[in-house]
């Protein structure tokens, strides 16, 4: 982990292509240290697991969804204490960057609205055919969980090949994220960024067909 001063966005996006990405200690840290874990998380695009109950969520229209409606919005949400989560990397250094990759059309949110309100949601950085999620929340329950779901699926109509969650939790492997060594990672992200996949996959694709909501049979 190396300390760093002022990045641009042309240097994070450098470094995600290297595997690379920033974190702040603490929220009102100033300071970004670099990390590239040696096991990496990621949800295999074709292995997604979604629970019947949340399958249900999702098709009763429960959630209006958009994408890059609110993306500076998103990020503070989820940079804001929550239950369980009093302190947050996404420091103001992390939200400059992150908004102006977003104006540059690299980085991207997914919405979740209920009576107008934003309810939850997600954002992530994108690279040829990777997307790399960073962080989300909820307001409401499954709002987050919901989001994920578009997602992924207007990632696999896109042609994406790489869904990098950097670390894995027991909320993301309950939707098949998987940790795989570095040196695996890097094969597969320099694999993604040598493909195209389309652009406006994330910002317009947003529904979610019938077939596309298949519960995992446990």
């Amino acid at each position: 982990m190396h300390g760093t001063n002022r990045l641009t966005p042309e240097i994070l996006l450098r470094a995600y292509a290297e595997g690379l990405f920033p974190m702040a200690e603490r929220r009102n840290d100033p300071l970004l240290y670099w990390v590239s874990p040696e096991k990496r998380g990621i949800i295999p695009l074709d292995g997604f697991h979604m629970p019947r109950r949340l399958a249900r969520t999702v098709r009763s229209g429960l959630f209006t969804v958009t994408a890059d409606r609110a993306f500076a919005d998103v990020m503070t949400a989820c940079a804001a204490p929550a239950p369980g989560r009093p302190e947050s990397w996404i420091n103001e250094e992390i939200l400059r960057l992150y908004t102006a990759l977003h104006a540059g059309g690299h980085a991207h949110s997914i919405e979740c609205w209920q009576d107008g309100a934003l309810a939850g949601g997600l954002y992530g950085v994108r690279l040829g055919a990777a997307f790399f999620g960073e962080s989300m929340f909820s307001r409401r329950r499954d709002a987050s969980k919901v989001a994920l779901v578009h997602l992924v699926a207007g990632l696999k109509r896109g042609g994406f090949t790489l869904l990098d969650t950097q670390f894995i939790t027991a909320h993301l492997a309950r939707f098949g994220a998987i940790e795989i060594p570095r040196e695996r990672y890097l094969l597969k992200l320099q694999d993604a960024l040598n493909r195209e996949a389309l652009v406006g996959t994330v910002r317009r694709r947003l529904s979610v067909q019938n077939r596309e909501v298949s519960p995992e049979r446990r």
